[in-house]
Parts: structure tokens; sequence; C-alpha cells
């Protein structure tokens, strides 16, 4: 026997809005649930995301005898922006390296502001006379001067005398010192610290810093291949300090990255370890100051000898750099004075400053660092003083300038073209004119500069800038592009 039950049309009604109504729950169901597990998870991998960087990275030191990673490659990335206004950005970096310092993502103004500013003289209407002093990037008496435009620069070559071909070299020779450097951000081979701190200076003359499109990469290895000799050596910045010689490149390397940092500064950026580093370097020069006031071999502060007057100049030059950063350095005041005391013993009654003494330097037969004394004077605001007036006639009586002759001192004119165009009127129109040329005719086609002295033996000590080795070539590269970069590198006080 069987049994049958059958359900009424009422109670089947309700049956089938039941299963609709689970049907439904079941699908909103499903729905939150997927989404409460995407919440879920965005919780759980946020901080992650927040801690990816975006920043450049940038610390492998390339003498580290057991490097736990490996040298860093650096990639450089820019957004695509319209083309800059005064207000607007420049494209933002966007470099990747193994390493571990974290340098960020760097957006600067499209003119960084300039370098000097003041009042009084007595010029023709080149330049000032007596300026009062040399104003780099950093310091709190600059104006809003922008010079970091090709508009800008054209400008102010005009206005003091240079030519309008100056700008094409200087991008040539900053060219070639792009192609030319290492693969660790360096240059040269045995004293890379100090041929490295004389291409950023080159670089960053021509207002080229690590958000410059064409020459970013090149500088910011530049600086970062300081900041790691600094950082792995107490600040000292030499890759040999057995070398006696090792304080022209510490005192070379502090002054590039002190104006390297004040122009972050400008443009709201800091590299990590960029402010440390340079606070040690500093430090290192004021604390070995030779009691004499000036600086010497080996940084020897007690010796006989006392230091002389070319390896002070570099010294000199990096505490101005240092001094404009604000950072602060204890005791660089008297440090300075000391110093300008020292420079002033060296000059003769003729006007030239000599090298130990009021005597020429080695067989030079004419006070070539005349320049250098001139210009320690001018960076410190004395440049209305006796000794730089004399100095001044000293440079336009003796120091000539033939490139392809034995007159070819290019190391003497690296100091007498920035001392002249801080003295201004007349006599930066004459020297101008003795030296422009020289310098402009003789780049070689690559970039860099043919070898000086035409085949004659220069009228100089120890002219390294005149062989052909790699660091020869470097050297006078630097040292031709720097003067050719005058008319707006550090412009007179009283500009």
């Amino acid at each position: 026997m069987s049994l049958h039950a059958t359900l009424s049309p009422e109670t089947l009604q309700l049956l089938h809005e039941q299963k609709r109504n689970s049907t439904i729950t079941s699908v909103i169901i499903a729905i939150l649930s997927v989404l409460l597990l995407g919440i879920g998870l965005t919780l759980y991998f946020l901080p992650a995301i927040k801690n990816i960087p975006s920043d450049v990275v940038v610390h492998h030191s390339p003498n580290d005898p057991n490097p736990k990673d490996p040298p860093p490659t650096m990639q450089r990335l820019f957004s695509q922006r319209p083309p800059s206004s005064a207000n607007q950005v420049v494209p933002s970096i966007v470099a990747m390296a193994q390493n571990t310092i974290n340098l960020p993502v760097l957006e600067t103004p499209a003119d960084i502001v300039g370098l000097a500013a003041g009042t009084g003289g007595d010029g023709d209407g080149l330049g000032p006379g007596d300026g009062d002093g040399v104003f780099i990037p950093g310091d709190p008496d600059i104006p809003n001067i922008q010079r970091c435009s090709k508009d800008e620069r054209m400008n102010l070559l005009k206005q003091y005398g240079g030519k309008p071909e100056t700008e094409d070299v200087v991008v040539r020779s900053l060219r070639w010192l792009k192609q030319t450097q290492n693969s660790d951000g360096s240059w040269g081979d045995q004293h890379k610290a100090g041929m490295t701190g004389l291409a950023l200076l080159a670089y960053l003359g021509h207002c080229e810093t690590p958000d410059s499109e064409e020459f970013g990469d090149s500088c910011l290895q530049a600086i970062v291949y300081l900041l790691n000799i600094g950082s792995q050596n107490n600040g000292r910045l030499a890759t040999n300090t057995r070398d006696k010689h090792w304080p022209y490149e510490h005192a070379i390397a502090t002054y590039a990255l002190a104006e390297a940092y004040s122009f972050s500064k400008r443009s709201n950026y800091t590299i990590p370890q960029h402010p440390e580093v340079l606070k040690l370097a500093g430090e290192w020069i004021i604390t070995h100051q030779h009691g004499s006031g000036g600086w010497d071999y080996q940084y020897d502060i007690s010796g006989k000898r006392g230091g002389d007057l070319s390896i002070a100049a570099w010294h000199i030059q990096a505490l101005k750099a240092c001094d404009a950063t604000g950072l602060g350095f204890d005791g660089i005041k008297s440090t300075i004075k000391a110093a300008l005391n020292y420079v002033s013993a060296r000059q003769a009654a003729n006007g030239g400053f000599g090298y130990t003494g009021t005597s020429p330097v080695g067989g030079a037969g004419h006070h070539s660092l005349t320049g250098a004394g001139l210009l320690a004077y001018q960076m410190w605001g004395k440049g209305s003083r006796s000794e730089v007036r004399k100095g001044a006639r000293y440079i336009l009586d003796k120091a000539e300038l033939d490139y392809n002759g034995p007159e070819c001192d290019l190391y003497a004119h690296y100091y007498h073209s920035q001392a002249m165009i801080q003295r201004g009127g007349d006599q930066w129109k004459q020297y101008n004119q003795r030296f422009s040329d020289q310098i402009l005719l003789n780049q070689a086609d690559d970039g860099s500069w043919k070898k000086p002295g035409g085949g004659s033996k220069p009228r100089a000590v120890a002219a390294n800038y005149a062989n052909d080795s790699k660091e020869g070539i470097h050297y006078r590269t630097c040292l031709c592009t720097l003067m050719l970069e005058v008319y707006y590198r550090y412009l007179p006080g009283t500009h």
C-alpha cells in the first residue's frame, strides 16, 4: 500500500516565494562576502603598499672590499609635463638602485634662483669695481635672481662681455664629462675625489643639478660617490689619505658637496646623509688648520712648513660654500680670520701673492697665485681692501695667457678669471679680452680641451693639466669650463 500527499495551490505558491527569497538572500550574502574579503585584503596589505619606496636609492661604496650589495645601477624616468614656467616644476626624477640610502623624488623649480646682489662700486657698465663679496647658492643675502635658464645665462654673458658661443662650448664640455664618467659615479683614476669634485662644480656652475634633464643622473651619481667616501671615512673625502696631497681632494670635494647642498635647499629636497657628511667634512677643515692660518700637506697642523697658498685657497673656497649652506659650522669665523691673515702675509710689495712666503711658487717666475689671494678676500667680503686693488693691477701687468705657448698656466687663470670679474669695470674688461678667446678657441672636437703649450713647456709649476693622461685631460677640461662659466657662476657682490 502507498501513501500519497498533495499540497494545496496556496502552499505551493508559498514554497516558490520562499525559494526565490532564499536565492536572492544567497546572492546578497555572496556579494557582501566578496566586499568584506576585498576590504580585509586591502587593510592587510596597506602598510606594505605605503612602504614601497618611490625614492632614489643610492648608497654603495665602490671602495668597500666586502660590499653587501652589487654596485648601484641607476635608471632615470621622467614624468612628461608641459614646458615649465617660473612657477612650475620640471620633470620628477624616479631613479632606482640597490643600496641603503633613500633619496626623495626630486621636484625643483624650473629656475633655481641666482647668485648675487649688493650695492656700490665704480664700474663702467660691464660690472662694478671693488666688489665687496662673492655670493654663491644658499647665501641668505641673495635675492631671487633667476639664472638657471639659457635665456638668463645669455643675458649675463652679454652683460659681462662674454661671447654667445660660450654657452655652446660649455654644454659640449659638460657632455664630454657625462660621457667620460666612471661607472661608480667618479672621474679619474688616482685622485677620484678631487676629479669628481671638479666635475661636479662644473655641472653646478651651469646650474645642472640632480633634477636636470640631460645631466641630472650624472650629477646625482657624482654626489653619491662623494657621500659614499665621506660616510665611510668619517667625513674625509679622499680615496687615499696616505697620499700627502689629499688635502687638495678633500677641499675640492667639500666645496662641491657644499654647493650641491645649497642648490638642494633652494629646490626643497635633501639627499639623506648629505648634511651629515658635509658637516663632518667642513669640521675636518676647521679643526685641521695649521697654526700659521694655512693648511698643509697631510693636514700637518704643527710642522715648520706651515702650508702654502695653493692648498689654503681651496680650503677658503670650501669654507665659504659650507658657510652658505646655513648648516652652522662652529669656529668657521675665527678660522677664516686666521686664514685671511695668512693670505695677507703672502703678498709681495709688487702686489703679487707668493706660495709659502712672498716669493713666486717654484720656477714660475711670476706670482701665479695672485688670483687665489684676491678671491680669498673677495669671497669673504673684503673685496675693497688695498691688497685686492694691488693684486688686480699685478694680474693685468704680469698674467699673460697664450694657450698654445709657454704662458698657458690654466691653474693660475682659474683664479684670475674669478677675481677679475669681481673687480669689474675696466679691469675686468681688459682681462676678459685677454682670456676669453684663448679658452674658447682651443676646445677639442669631442668637448674636452686640447693639450696646452703648443709643444712648449708650460711656464707653471705642477702643470698636471698639461699632460694627456686621463686625469690630465679631465683636469684641464674642468678648469676651462669653470673659467667660461665665470660670467654667471658667482656674480660680483655688487651685481
